[in-house]
């Protein structure tokens, strides 16, 4: 064992020595051509991700926030609506609610797995209730079909940023709400090279409004019937995402086999570990544990040259830009407690075994 190699918690030098030489051929074959803008490269994108996610529409974006946004309008929210989304997620999630014109609601979320508690949603609906946003978080999917069944009348909009690959009952993320919306942001399973995103939907009216919508309102150039914005994705992303996507399903297998060898080692630690919700086939996008001190222990590990890392410290309705929802500390205490002990191990495709047992010593070492 190295115990001088640094660790991270991310190694995105690995995923590009394994397309470098496709990735410069396609940015070539771009500035050769000059399709820099919604280019071939973003179609080509756009129908394979479509078909690895089971839908019949992939609208590439500026970011995903971008693609959550675009989303909920393309459903009509708008100002006056309410949106429920969980309390323990990146606050892009509730950014693009605001963005839209509508109010974020927070619900609390499961202790074992960390995704939206459904029981919590029913007390948060009120008349003025349009959406729900479940987040698909670290690499597993919310129970999205349970929730469109319990909500019928709301409008559901899957957040796949943490998921791309995942399945539930046999439907693969992106693909069981009424519209989904997934990031590209560089360390995603699969991302770009910069941010990007994607908004995913089997129905052909949602894609055309998603469509206008990204492209200033527009369906033709120069007539604009509604007003829109400018966010596509870029076709040098799309190079970057064409090479990750031919490879992500072994990469999902590699994260998965390192997400088994964390839990053998560490089933008999003190160490709490993630649950799997029944039905899910997991991605590993983080390995998320909890842990007594952990702010402790996460010193103690970069202090030793492991990348550990923390998503997320700080609930959203503990956030500043919150603040005037009204909630306080104790209104979500499952999240609250999750912020407190949450702490993301060392997980991409090219840990190794060595690595893996590094991380785990210098753990156990730290508790």
């Amino acid at each position: 064992m190295n115990d001088t190699k640094k660790i991270p918690l991310v190694d995105l030098a690995w995923q590009h020595s394994e397309i470098e030489q496709e990735v410069w051929a396609g940015w070539r074959e771009v500035t050769e051509n000059t399709s820099f803008v919604l280019g071939p490269h973003v179609a080509r994108f756009e129908e394979e991700f479509a078909v690895f996610s089971g839908v019949n529409h992939c609208l590439g974006v500026g970011s995903g926030t971008d693609a959550l946004e675009l989303a909920l309008r393309a459903m009509g929210i708008a100002p006056g609506d309410e949106v429920i989304l969980p309390a323990n997620t990146f606050i892009a999630t509730a950014l693009a609610v605001t963005r839209a014109g509508a109010t974020p609601v927070l619900v609390d979320c499961e202790p074992g797995n960390y995704l939206i508690s459904p029981e919590s949603i029913e007390p948060a609906v009120t008349k003025r209730t349009r959406a729900i946003i479940p987040v698909h978080l670290y690499g597993q999917m919310a129970p999205v079909r349970e929730i469109r069944e319990a909500f019928p009348g709301l409008v559901v909009v899957e957040d796949g940023a943490q998921s791309q690959g995942a399945v539930r009952h046999g439907s693969p993320s992106g693909s069981v709400g009424h519209v989904a919306a997934t990031s590209f942001y560089p360390g995603k399973n699969i991302g770009a090279y910069g941010d990007a995103g994607a908004v995913l939907t089997g129905d052909d009216g949602i894609a055309d409004s998603v469509f206008k919508l990204r492209n200033w309102g527009s369906g033709i150039k120069y007539h604009h019937p509604e007003k829109g914005f400018n966010s596509r994705l870029d076709t040098i992303q799309a190079v970057v995402l064409l090479a990750k996507l031919a490879r992500l399903a072994e990469w999902n297998k590699l994260r998965a086999e390192a997400a088994e060898r964390y839990g053998e080692m560490l089933r008999t630690s003190p160490i709490e570990l993630p649950e799997v919700l029944d039905g899910n086939s997991h991605v590993w996008h983080l390995y998320v544990i909890q842990t007594a001190d952990r702010d402790v222990v996460l010193v103690r590990l970069n202090e030793n040259g492991i990348g550990a890392g923390i998503h997320y410290p700080v609930p959203i309705h503990l956030q500043g830009a919150y603040s005037d929802l009204g909630y306080g500390i104790g209104s979500f205490p499952v999240a609250e407690a999750l912020a407190n002990r949450a702490l993301s191990l060392p997980m991409y495709p090219g840990i190794t075994e060595d690595d893996q047992d590094r991380v785990v010593s210098r753990l156990i070492e730290s508790l």
